[in-house]
Parts: structure tokens; sequence; C-alpha cells
């Protein structure tokens, strides 16, 4: 057994494992370390651990000791002079004309080193280049080409999800991720629905890819031949996730209805013919393939309980609910007739209360309003003040 902890030089990089030489490090503290490109400094993400002996690479650097005062004040002043040098390149590089998108700029801790990350589409003469910055920096310069990935994860963002790119969050190095796990998901096909913001397959394909592969397993394949409680027939579509399958019946002139794919019995496995001299076996034998869960499911899968929303009302709001909305009710019938609405004695005609009740102000003047009223089309040309001669 050897003890170590993980280091990480920079946010979502790459950890390494190093010798802790005696020290406890905790998670989160800052350490200098001894690497093949001189001291560097890092940040312990994982503290003192014991790994297997085939884990690790020997020989295994060690640390140097805890990061200080003075380390932390000498990086923030490589920060600091990583944004101007990256600057001072990018004009050289448009003086010099060369076909290269320039993506950030690290310092060695010492600073006797400095390491630019560019992208391009091809390769690129970038020797003058070189001979200028290290006549303006007076250090070891480094041109390194990298791909859209590794562009993506040094910048950041978000992705279509809402959340960082997992590359530069926790991702320590990247799967390969290929088309077919797209067409296993049953994902769309279109590039700008399965493809980052780095223009290549998203990562999080890979994620969920096991599990896929083992729903693939247990459930069929399109075009297979099943019985199914309600007989023999051909699967249409599949569903991994629920692990649902639709299946058209030979008997039936109805739309394919959905089974469990424990539902189901598989006699043909994807298209082809079907088999010679097969015989459908008797109801009671494909009845007891037929669960609770699959009924469910074929009648719509709607929960148990009242489906009216009165129903839903007098069930948690009790008679109140009803006595409440009656009289809003009337009240709003009372309003279009232009009267009060009061409530009438038992044995009362409708006639009768009305003539009790003296209509109010207002709704005569309405009334009188609308008696005055006549569309234009309905005027006589003469007679009038306004008529014209």
């Amino acid at each position: 057994m050897t003890e170590i902890i993980s280091v990480r030089f920079r946010p979502g990089g790459k950890q390494y494992y190093f010798d802790p030489a005696g020290l406890t490090v905790a998670e989160g503290q800052s350490v200098i370390v001894e690497t093949g490109k001189g001291l560097e400094y890092g940040v312990c993400v994982a503290r003192n651990a014991m790994v297997e002996d085939e884990a690790v690479v020997q020989p295994l650097r060690p640390v140097v000791r805890l990061a200080t005062e003075r380390d932390e004040r000498q990086v923030r002043e490589n920060r600091g002079k990583e944004k101007d040098a990256l600057r001072t390149c990018q004009q050289l590089v448009a003086r010099h004309g060369l076909d290269m998108k320039l993506v950030q700029v690290e310092y060695s801790f010492d600073g006797n080193k400095i390491l630019f990350f560019f992208t391009s589409d091809g390769r690129v003469d970038f020797r003058a280049l070189v001979k200028d910055l290290a006549g303006i920096f007076r250090a070891r310069i480094e041109l390194r080409q990298i791909g859209v990935r590794d562009e993506a994860r040094m910048l950041g963002g978000f992705g279509i999800c809402g959340k960082p790119f997992c590359c530069s969050q926790f991702l320590d190095e990247f799967q390969p991720v290929s088309i077919k796990m797209a067409k296993t998901q049953n994902l769309s096909l279109n590039p700008t629905k399965i493809s980052g913001t780095c223009g290549r397959l998203m990562c999080c394909l890979k994620y969920e890819q096991g599990a896929y592969e083992d729903a693939v397993k247990r459930c069929p394949k399109q075009e297979s031949f099943v019985e199914c409680p309600d007989g023999a027939g051909t699967v249409s579509s599949v569903n991994l996730l629920k692990e649902q399958v639709k299946v058209r019946l030979e008997d039936s002139t109805e739309q394919p209805k959905s089974y469990l794919t424990q539902e189901i019995r598989v006699v043909r496995h994807g298209k082809g013919r079907r088999p010679e001299g097969y015989e459908p076996p008797p109801q009671g034998e494909l009845d007891k393939l037929r669960t609770e869960e699959g009924e469910r499911i074929r009648s719509g899968g709607r929960p148990e309980g009242p489906a009216d929303l009165s129903q839903v009302l007098e069930r948690y709001l009790g008679d109140s609910a009803q006595q409440q909305r009656q009289p809003d009710r009337g009240q709003k019938q009372g309003n279009r007739r232009g009267g009060q609405n009061q409530p009438r004695q038992q044995g009362q005609s409708r006639s009768a209360s009305q003539r009790e009740q003296p209509q109010p102000a207002q709704a005569k003047e309405g009334q009188n309003h609308k008696r005055r009223y006549r569309p234009h089309h309905r005027r006589r040309s003469g007679g009038g003040q306004g008529s014209q001669a």
C-alpha cells in the first residue's frame, strides 16, 4: 500500500497523485509539489489515503511544502501577468497573420516558462511568433495546440441543461462518445440536439449508456413477434425507459396496445418470417401474463379519485364550497338583469317578488337608454333636427 494525496493544478483539470512525504494535507488546502516542469502550485482535492501499489505510477513525486502567504501572493501576480501576455500574443498573431485562436495562457509557478494554448483547423508555422514572444517576456515559450473539447473545458460555460459544463466541473478526462449511444437511447439524431457547445457529441451521453444497454437486453427488438395477454402480434415501438412495448395485434384492427416487458413472451426476435406451424396458445395461458400494473397503463394510467373538480372541493371543503358558490352565481345573474339579488320566500312566485322589489333608478335609466337607442340604419332620413335635406 502507498500513501498518496490527489492534487489538481487548474479548476476542472486532471487529478494527480503525489507523495505527502509525512505531511497531513486537508482537502482544499494549497500545496507546492515537485513536477517534471519544476515546482508547481496546486490544490489538494483528496486528503491522505492508502491505495494499492498497482494504482500508482512510480516514481511518485513528493509534496515540497504547504503553500505559504508568499506563495499565494506569487500565484496572484502570475494570474495578472497571464492576462497581459494573452493580449500581447493576440496582437502578435494578428501582425503575423496566423490562422490560430488563442485560448489561455499559463505561467509556471517560478515564472520561468509561459505556455500558450491555441486552437486551429490545421498546422500553424509559429516559429517567428515564438521568437517575438521570447524577446518580449524573456522566458521559455511553449505553444500547444488543443482541441475544441479542451477549449470548452478551459473557457467554461453553461450547457443546454442550464448547468456548468461537466468537463470544467468534475470530468478528469474525456470519455469516447459515439453516435451509436444516441441511437441506443432513442434520441433525436439532430446534431443541434445531441451536440454540446464545443460542437462535439455531449459527454453526458456516456452517463446512462450502461443503463440503456441493460434495458435493451430485457426488451424485445422492434418488429418482433410476441405473445401478449390479448393475443399474438408484432412490436411496433419500444420504450426503454419505462420498459414498455406497443404491440399491433394480428386479429385486431385497433391501435397498438401498450404492455410491460414482463407481460409479453417473445416468439421471434427482430424482423423475419412468422415461425412455420405456429399456433397461438389458449387464452387461459395468455391471461397468466396479465398484471395489474399493465391494466392500469392500458386504461390510460389515470390516478384513482374523483375526476370532477366539484367532487374534489366537496371532499376537502365540504358543503361550504357549494354554499359559497351558489350566491356568487345568483349575484352574477342579478347583475345581468339590472336588479338586486334578493332571495325569494317559499311559495312566492317570481313575478310577485319582482313587483314587491322596486327597480333601482340606474336600472330604469339603463332600460330607457336601451329603448331610445336605435341603430343608424333604422333611423328615418327626415323629420329630425339632424336630418339632411
